[in-house]
């Protein structure tokens, strides 16, 4: 027997013969080169091959044997996923069993009696050299947590299949974990890779059924290359169930997108539609499943224009920045207090796009760092103008994203922008939202902290919007809340909306900060908000956003008022 801690420093070899001579001869053979374990039969040996699976290198296996011959020992090992891997080299002295033994799964023979020393050394060597190769690409042909086909050579088998076999009907399907990110934070990240490997599982288990790859390209987006499916619904149904049942105190939900079949379309042009199919749901919470369409087609083409554009948008200053006013309610006549900045974006072909367009698009992207950026100085810009014109200072209000939160350089970016417009900080308010508060609650209180020790002034925006806005103003500084409009679009006295928009207001009065009451558009709707105790309030009542040059005659009409 071996020494157990020579185990993991030299390979570790089996010798399977009922002659104790044979072992002998095999066993002085290879004991300078190799570690060595015995068996004088076969069931001994599948004991033993169970026993050290992990470790064993290379079977050396007679096949006539008592009480069970080699080629039982084959048939166990082939049947065995464990242990199919493992190479075999038959020992026999009959010509006829040879070509049977390698039908059975062994890679060489080697003929008795075992006169020929330096070949016997020279075919272990060889098979183990081989055996070892063929581990590795299997180590890297498989992601670690799902089981499925690492990025490489899901690429590369899902190319073969569309040039080799060109007559099947494939379908791309993307399918993802949604808010994954919330799950990790929540649960940790043993449990995150426990849900990767359940979701690799059910996927393995559909692709034993239906013809076809899948791999975990990247983080928790799976891609499946099949045979082409007539129900989606049923499909995504299958997993989200396997899903559900295997951990049912945590709401894991997972959504899919498909792209069909479609002659002579390169498959992974079809994965870059499916996950636009996929992402298009992100946030949606009814409808969990699309297949990509030709509005879909038409929306990308539109989308990767729109990405084209950015940089010549900027350079040529394509992108206008609005103002829209905020009033203070509770002085008589009500008093413009400030203003919010927002983007549009005037194109040279297109016309004027949407906001709604263009910012998530960005975001999702990871290049709307660059729009936040172009308001930041332009609206720096436009106060200190206004300033030195006018006489008048009007603080403005601009939006951090949440990438702008993990940009190391931010509080060094805004302070130039201050100072090079001659500014205080006070005079440039900054918005976060809640979702920049669910990525990462800490970096995001942290950055906070440092900008407001600046003296620059922090507006939770959208407030009421997602699930931990309390939890949020709790541990996050503020200076000011805004309230989202979608409570202020249907408050009258008495309502649902109104109850609790009052009940915002007496926690805003218990944490002394204001608030910013979005969309407003009544005359009602400001009276109630008046009456609660709002101070400060936006929306098309008072104005819409404005270019900079009709916004300032709400200016001079603010002047003339206070003279």
């Amino acid at each position: 027997m071996i020494a157990a801690n020579k185990l993991y420093h030299r390979h570790l070899v089996l010798i399977v013969d009922d002659q104790e001579i044979n072992r002998d001869v095999l066993g002085v053979i290879l004991e300078d080169n190799y570690d060595l374990l015995y068996a004088p039969d076969g069931q001994k040996a599948m004991e033993l091959i169970r026993q050290y699976h992990d470790k064993l290198s290379i079977i050396l296996l007679d096949l006539m044997m008592p009480v069970m011959d080699g080629f039982e020992v084959l048939d166990q090992l082939s049947s065995d996923q464990l242990l199919r891997n493992i190479p075999v080299i038959v020992l026999t002295a009959e010509k006829n069993a040879e070509l049977k033994a390698l039908k059975a799964g062994a890679l060489d023979f080697i003929t008795k009696p075992f006169d020929m020393h330096e070949v016997i050394l020279a075919r272990v060597k060889r098979i183990i050299e081989l055996s070892d190769g063929q581990q590795l690409i299997r180590n890297a042909e498989k992601d670690p947590i799902s089981g499925l086909y690492s990025r490489n050579f899901f690429k590369e088998y899902v190319e073969r299949i569309y040039s080799y076999q060109s007559n099947m009907h494939m379908d791309a399907i993307v399918l993802n974990i949604d808010h994954f990110h919330s799950i990790n934070n929540l649960n940790g990240r043993i449990f995150g890779d426990k849900v990767l490997q359940k979701i690799g599982d059910v996927i393995t288990c559909f692709l034993n059924d239906v013809y076809g790859i899948a791999s975990r390209l990247e983080a928790d987006y799976y891609y499946i290359y099949c045979e082409h499916q007539e129900d989606y619904d049923s499909i995504l149904e299958l997993f989200q169930s396997a899903i559900s049942e295997s951990f049912p105190n945590t709401a894991i939900i997972l959504r899919m997108g498909v792209k069909p079949w479609k002659d002579e379309l390169d498959p992974f042009v079809m994965f870059d539609r499916a996950k636009t199919a996929c992402d298009m749901m992100r946030g949606n919470y009814v409808t969990h499943l699309m297949i990509f369409n030709e509005s879909m087609l038409q929306k990308e083409i539109y989308n990767q224009r729109l990405l084209n554009d950015l940089r010549s948008a900027l350079d040529e200053h394509q992108f206008i920045v609005f103002y829209q006013p905020k009033y203070n309610i509770q002085c008589d006549p009500p008093k413009l207090s400030s203003a919010e900045a927002l983007i549009r974006w005037k194109h040279p072909e297109l016309g004027m796009i949407s906001p709604g367009d263009f910012i998530p698009l960005f975001e999702s992207y990871g290049l709307i760092h660059f729009i936040d950026e172009y308001v930041w100085n332009e609206a720096a810009r436009q106060i200190a103008k206004w300033r030195d014109e006018l006489g008048f200072t009007l603080p403005m209000s601009v939006n951090l994203s949440r990438t702008d939160i993990f940009d190391s350089n931010l509080e060094q970016k805004l302070l130039v922008i201050i100072n090079k417009n001659g500014l205080t900080p006070d005079s440039m308010k900054l918005e976060v939202t809640e979702s920049a508060y669910t990525d990462n609650a800490n970096q995001l209180i942290s950055v906070i902290e440092k900008l407001r020790m600046d003296g620059f002034q922090i507006e939770m925006d959208d407030f009421g919007s997602g699930y931990s806005s309390l939890n949020m103003l709790s541990s996050l500084p503020i200076d000011v809340l805004k309230i989202d409009m979608k409570f202020i679009q249907n408050i009258h006295q008495g309502s649902k909306e109104f109850r609790l928009v009052e009940l915002i207001l007496d926690i805003a009065r218990y944490l002394n900060v204001p608030v910013v009451a979005e969309g407003v558009e009544t005359q009602e709707q400001c009276d109630l908000l008046r009456g609660s105790g709002c101070e400060l309030v936006q929306g098309y009542f008072f104005s819409r956003p404005l270019p900079p040059q009709d916004f300032e005659p709400l200016i001079h009409k603010e002047i003339a008022l206070n003279r």
